[in-house]
């Protein structure tokens, strides 16, 4: 049996951005196959996790210490929207989990060892609210707390958590806490409208000791002044955290909505109406329809140019300091979800009557969106004010650019 060095080493060799992106695409009819059972379970199945695993869709953003590819973002992105015509919710796990395996590197290098050191398959979560309770004592913090929207939880065995250090005469220093599956609970709050197969259930943490070395500092985030940049050298870890994670929660839809698209168009060309008229052929389906391919186009072209940027400026020395072009970026990002939900809505609108059934999986598509709309980091119209104050000449307000 080959040991899973082996394994690892057998399957990077196999492992470009074509392969990988077309492994995704050969997953889409499967993943809708399974929408129905992810829903009704709240909970992507292990079977699909598993098989995402053996893909290396989790390695795309993982150091090669570990096995990883240190791929460009690009293809993560491209992944997670194509795992998303298929079904919402595993794509969203797919990019938060996945995004993960990214700010581990940013971390001290000891943390990285403490989640990988024995099995390089371990999956992280994450909910980055700021509210644990941190006690600073020798080594490292006493930390409690609760926790809500734990995205794909039930699959980790690590997990991220937010907490603010309260040093005296300072203001509060927002930091990542990574903590293991022996020192926390999982509790199922998890009823829902849409997203329901993430699982992102609640996290407890009661008065666990986290070493100094598994925290990670917001404001070196910022700065690119990580502890693990001196191991971790590549340059997809020089990006901004705060550029990266963003779009991990966002661009599952724009995958959703082309899958919402896809449905449509097949739906569109052989419907006829119980008033004897085609739906091809109305002038509401046939809007819906270009302006949704043309919105999908928009964003892909957006976030490509955007990465493209930042990355070109990382390998050709260029500090990313033009605090503008970031906030710009940010706010594009922002901006997607609402983007999409208008035009799920607005293809939603033109299925007439039958849009209402539950057979008829584009209302999943729909909820999916509405409920991808809800995290903070897609609200459109915060990120877009404090853009356009700087723009007017007014300070800054968002450091998590």
């Amino acid at each position: 049996m080959p040991s899973q060095t082996q394994k690892i080493a057998t399957t990077a060799t196999l492992a470009t951005p074509q392969a990988l992106i077309q492994r995704a695409r050969e997953m889409v009819p499967v993943l809708a196959s399974r929408a129905r059972q992810c829903e009704e379970a709240r909970c992507v199945p292990a079977e699909t996790v598993a098989e995402l695993k053996d893909a290396g869709f989790f390695d795309v953003l993982k150091p090669k210490q570990y096995g990883g590819y240190e791929m460009d973002p690009r293809v993560f992105y491209e992944i997670c929207m194509t795992l998303a015509e298929g079904c919402m919710s595993t794509a969203w796990i797919y990019g938060v989990i996945g995004v993960h395996n990214w700010q581990i590197a940013l971390f001290d290098p000891r943390a990285a060892e403490d989640v990988w050191g024995k099995d390089r398959s371990v999956l992280i979560a994450s909910t980055y609210m700021p509210k644990g309770q941190v006690k600073p004592v020798e080594g490292g913090f006493r930390f409690s707390g609760r926790w809500g929207f734990s995205s794909g939880i039930d699959h980790c065995d690590w997990v991220f958590l937010g907490g603010l250090v309260f040093n005296e005469g300072q203001p509060p220093e927002y930091r990542t806490f990574l903590v293991p599956r022996r020192d926390f609970e999982v509790v199922d709050t998890w009823h829902v409208m849409g997203l329901k197969g993430t699982g992102s259930k609640d996290v407890v943490v009661k008065d666990a000791f986290v070493p100094e070395y598994r925290t990670h500092r917001a404001v070196d985030g910022f700065a690119g002044t990580n502890p693990g940049r001196h191991v971790f050298t590549s340059d997809l870890y020089k990006l901004p955290f705060g550029q990266i994670f963003v779009r991990a929660v966002s661009s599952a839809a724009i995958g959703g909505l082309q899958g919402a698209l896809n449905l449509f168009i097949e739906f569109a060309k052989v419907r006829v109406g119980d008033m004897g008229n085609k739906t091809a052929e109305q002038a509401p389906a046939q809007l819906a329809a270009a302006e949704t391919a043309l919105a999908i186009d928009e964003m892909k072209l957006v976030l490509n140019r955007n990465f493209e940027t930042l990355m070109n400026k990382i390998r050709n020395g260029v500090p990313l300091d033009d605090v503008r072009e970031r906030l710009h970026f940010r706010h594009q990002a922002a901006q997607v979800v609402e983007r999409c939900a208008r035009h799920a809505y607005q293809l939603f609108s033109a299925c007439g009557g039958r849009g209402i059934f539950t057979d008829f999986p584009l209302y999943r598509y729909l909820l999916d969106i509405y409920a991808a709309r809800a995290h903070y980091a897609n609200n459109p119209e915060q990120f877009g004010r404090n853009y356009g104050g700087v723009l007017l000449g007014r300070d800054n307000t968002d450091f998590f650019i």
